[in-house]
């Protein structure tokens, strides 16, 4: 039975990597055959329809709506002019000095990666940042690459991030949060080593052009028009980490917090519902494809998480997982690739699967598991060529994901070994 639901899995793999099928709709069809297989019944206690679907859907409801919020906080740092005004007074910085505007770049990108992640993340940072960077020589590889580099270092502060860690692998917050500071030097240092080591190893290249420059964004029109955001209202993306981080408040007060002071600092009384309003609506569509894909893993972690799913799959896992803390290291650490192209360990695919049948099985603590998921997600949000904001990055940058990822692999690899190894040494 066990092999079967391997089998099955690898099939639903498969079907996300040629892409026959979307991810969320492949996790739910996933679940549902996988329940089927371990004996679930139709409906009634442990079932295909009152436990893996009605249970399952809504039971990352929290990390849904920290979604929406980190999508209405990162629509109004768009609207409000604050990511733009960030960028350009880093470039105005930085002036002809590739290194130092890469790695001002590169600290808007962690600030905006602690408020929303993906393509929003990359768009906000990106839309003035690469074009500035390509201008004073920074190759566009290297341009694209530095965005990503930079959002990576925001996402283990980033709230949602903690929010979906700890109701998937039911964990308190303030253990994710744990795991997240510890995790967080692996990934500055990488970044910072990739803009000082690509910006001068890749040479200079001053002459560029951008079709995307060619017609530009809205949003980066709006921002123009608006001008600079004020001082204080800079402050924003910091408000929501310096209250969760600093104070212990919790999440999604956290992002309200942020949501309210960025609409006060930027906004006039006769204009705050309006704004409140258009942007909360923008924040829904940026938000709703996560959610589809939130409401899919925890439809999967529920079918994982069937008693039958356990017993079958327990004598398997035990067989192949590594328990030796250094061979728990060489083992995941060779994997890294795994969670590229939508594969088997990506925690925001099928990996969500795996990580709950893991604790499930008792195999490893919850503790590890979430070591080695956030190591995994470090590596995935920079170098997958089919994660959105590498897509993105990479084709406004005028390059390919592909070249990204043979650039970045190496440095967010390094980020996996070192949360690895932190993982060993603590929880193993």
């Amino acid at each position: 039975m066990g092999v079967v639901i391997l089998l099955v899995m690898a099939a639903g793999v498969a079907a996300m990597l040629t892409r026959r099928l979307p991810t969320a709709f492949a996790l739910v069809l996933l679940a549902v055959v996988i329940a089927f297989v371990a004996g679930a019944p139709l409906t009634g206690e442990n079932s295909v329809l009152d436990t893996v679907l009605q249970q399952g859907a809504p039971a990352l409801a929290a990390t849904m709506i920290a979604i929406v919020l980190g999508s209405w906080l990162g629509k109004l740092l768009e609207e409000t002019g604050i990511a733009g005004t960030l960028v350009r007074k880093i470039v105005e910085f930085g002036g002809d000095r590739p290194v130092v505007v890469g790695l001002g770049v590169l600290a808007v990108a962690a600030l905006v990666g602690t408020v929303t992640g993906s393509a929003p993340a990359a768009m906000l940072a990106g839309l003035i940042g690469i074009p500035a960077m390509i201008a004073v020589g920074i190759p566009k590889v290297t341009a694209a690459g530095t965005v990503l580099m930079g959002i990576a270092v925001g996402v283990p502060f980033e709230l949602p991030v903690w929010q979906f860690f700890s109701t998937a692998l039911e964990l308190p917050v303030p253990t994710v949060r744990g795991f997240m500071v510890k995790l967080f030097p692996f990934a500055l240092l990488a970044a910072v080593l990739y803009v000082v080591v690509e910006s001068r190893r890749r040479g200079v290249e001053h002459a560029w052009s951008l079709k995307s420059l060619q017609d530009k964004p809205r949003s980066a029109g709006r921002r123009e028009r608006l001008g600079d955001a004020p001082w204080y209202a800079l402050l924003t993306p910091a408000v929501p980490l310096v209250l969760a981080l600093g104070f212990e408040v919790a999440i999604i007060p956290s992002l309200l917090a942020g949501v309210l002071y960025s609409l006060v600092t930027t906004t006039r009384p006769g204009g705050m519902n309006k704004r409140l309003l258009r942007t909360l609506y923008g924040g829904f569509e940026v938000a709703a494809p996560p959610i589809a894909l939130f409401i899919a893993i925890g439809i999967l972690l529920a079918a994982v998480k069937l008693p039958g799913t356990v017993d079958a799959l327990e004598p398997l896992m035990k067989a192949v997982s590594p328990h030796n803390a250094v061979l728990f290291v060489v083992v995941f650490t060779l994997l890294v690739p795994l969670c590229l192209y939508r594969g088997p360990l990506n925690v925001f695919g099928l990996g969500a699967g795996i990580a709950g049948v893991l604790i499930a099985t008792g195999i490893y603590p919850a503790t590890a598991v979430l070591g080695m998921a956030t190591s995994y997600n470090q590596v995935f949000g920079v170098a997958d060529p089919t994660s959105t904001q590498t897509v993105w990055a990479a084709q406004y940058a005028g390059v390919s994901p592909q070249q990204v990822m043979l650039r970045t692999l190496p440095y967010v690899w390094v980020v996996a070994l070192g949360g690895l190894c932190v993982t060993a040494a603590t929880y193993l």
